[in-house]
């Protein structure tokens, strides 16, 4: 019985014992004074069943049958078995069958395939979103196993914008500067040059040289860049630093997002190796995942800035290395040796130092004074080691021979001007 039938049992018992007339009844019931009457007589009639709403314990008009709901689980068992109610649902409904994802939670609850463990966190204040798509991105790199428990894991590289939640993401090895360039890369491509960036203390982003100190005209910034955050400054990103991961916590929740979504659609997919995992990204799964999660930026302005103006991309995303031009006109790079061909007028001379760029797609160009030097890469000439034979005194020989042939140094006691002379080198050689 519910709460509002035991407190008509109170009164209609109340009524029974002459406590209450029917009349009395039906104001403290809030109920007129004819359905009062129904109520008590059925109440007469059938006891406390008389009291209970007729439709309780029945299955509602609008039900699931059992058919359907033994159909829907035994799919998830075969097929989705891990899946959270809500992705389940989706998979489910572009086969066919179409239900809420509660009707699935309850469902799964019941027969034990599901239960969410929450995790309890201390408090923090939430930071509000920027105003602006492209005025702040979040940088970081997910490890995991992403193509099953028994395969090694692997890097999701994820970029992801603070003011809607759109996100890119590439699979790598490991977290590294060309994966971080690759992938800021084509975001520019996509969207344009952001304002800033959101990045944590690894040397992949942020040297260890650099940072800010107090001097005499308030901070001042210490020299020292990593080739990402070389080419940032080249195109006028700003980096900012994290010093936990919940000062980047958008990037670090979306880590879950991945986690769980990501590696379901590698299974279903049957997708063991991170080039058709990256091929899975840029086909379908990054603009699902941003049509369904991203949100409207509250301002309309785009903080993003054209790439045009800061020349080609190739010659911004790529590591920078300094050289010093050889007598010949050479320079040696990565155990290789770079002719520089004659140029009229010269440009560059012997003992300059050149800038060396090696790029994405693993060419190397030739630089100076922001002017690309023609050269080509040349054989290297074998050395030849050549063995100089020992000529003149050799003290491993002589000792050996020493030692074979000891010869004993008599000395004459009998002579005084011999025993006067080793007394003086004695006395020498102490002195000494």
């Amino acid at each position: 019985m519910s709460i509002k039938e035991r407190n008509r049992k109170v009164i209609l018992d109340a009524v029974k014992e002459g406590q209450y007339s029917l009349v009395e009844a039906s104001k403290k019931l809030s109920l007129s004074y004819r359905q009062t009457k129904r109520i008590y007589a059925r109440y007469q009639l059938k006891g406390d069943q008389g009291l209970i709403h007729g439709s309780c314990g029945k299955a509602s008009h609008n039900a699931y049958s059992n058919e359907f709901r033994e159909k829907v689980l035994n799919l998830y068992r075969i097929k989705y078995e891990g899946f959270g109610p809500v992705l389940a649902c989706e998979k489910l409904a572009k086969e066919g069958y179409h239900f809420s994802d509660e009707s699935l939670r309850t469902w799964l609850i019941e027969e034990g395939l599901w239960d969410r463990k929450r995790k309890r966190s201390p408090y923090r204040k939430s930071r509000e979103r920027r105003a602006c798509f492209g005025e702040l991105l979040q940088l970081d790199g997910s490890f995991h196993q992403w193509f099953g428990e028994d395969k090694p894991r692997a890097c999701l590289m994820n970029l992801i914008d603070d003011a809607t939640g759109k996100t890119l993401s590439l699979l790598s090895q490991e977290e590294t500067t060309e994966a971080a360039m690759v992938l800021l890369k084509k975001w520019i491509e996509r969207y344009g040059v952001p304002s800033a960036i959101y990045v944590d203390l690894k040397t992949v982003y942020v040297s260890p040289k650099r940072g800010e100190t107090e001097g005499e005209e308030g901070l001042e910034f210490k020299e020292g860049f990593t080739h990402f955050s070389a080419a940032c400054k080249k195109l006028g990103i700003r980096i900012i630093k994290a010093y936990s991961p919940q000062a980047k916590g958008r990037v670090e929740r979306n880590h879950a997002v991945y986690q769980d979504r990501f590696v379901k659609e590698l299974r279903l997919e049957s997708i063991k190796t991170i080039a058709e995992g990256n091929t899975l990204l840029e086909s379908s799964f990054v603009a699902e995942l941003n049509e369904k999660f991203a949100k409207v930026p509250r301002s309309d302005i785009d903080a993003h800035r054209d790439p045009k103006a800061y020349g080609s991309l190739d010659q911004i995303f790529c590591w920078e290395y300094t050289r010093v031009v050889q007598q010949d006109w050479t320079i040696r790079f990565l155990k290789g040796c770079y002719q520089i061909e004659n140029m009229k007028p010269l440009v560059v001379r012997p003992k300059n130092k050149i800038t060396v760029r090696q790029h994405l797609d693993g060419s190397i160009t030739l630089w100076f004074k922001e002017k690309r030097l023609p050269a080509s890469k040349i054989e290297l000439q074998a050395q030849i080691k050549i063995e100089k034979q020992k000529v003149g005194y050799d003290s491993l020989l002589r000792s050996k021979n020493a030692t074979k042939n000891k010869v004993k140094t008599s000395f004459n006691y009998g002579d005084p001007g011999l025993i006067k002379k080793a007394i003086l080198k004695e006395k020498t050689a102490l002195t000494s």
